[in-house]
């Protein structure tokens, strides 16, 4: 991953949207030689949000199973059926 100062992105905000775009690799900004935030290209920071959903969905389903809260197929199914009218 490449690093740049907050002081570069200042003068080359362009040239690196444009490597960021072609290259989809983050860039770490830095300010007074600590990190301050990345630098993702639009498409790599969606799919990002769209995997964080799904494990979060994951998470959620393996804590219902820890309290057992849980549904056999048929009242699932009925459930659904509801939602769905």
């Amino acid at each position: 991953m490449r690093t740049e100062l907050v002081t570069t992105l200042k003068r080359k905000a362009t040239e690196l949207l444009t490597e960021l775009a072609r290259d989809r690799e983050p860039i770490l900004i830095t300010q007074h030689g600590l990190p301050s935030a990345y630098l993702v290209d639009v498409e790599s920071y969606e799919k990002l949000q769209n995997r964080m959903k799904i494990l979060e969905g994951i998470a959620r389903g393996e804590r219902a199973v820890e309290d057992d809260r849980m549904l056999s197929n048929d009242e699932a199914k009925s459930r659904m059926q509801r939602w769905l009218k």
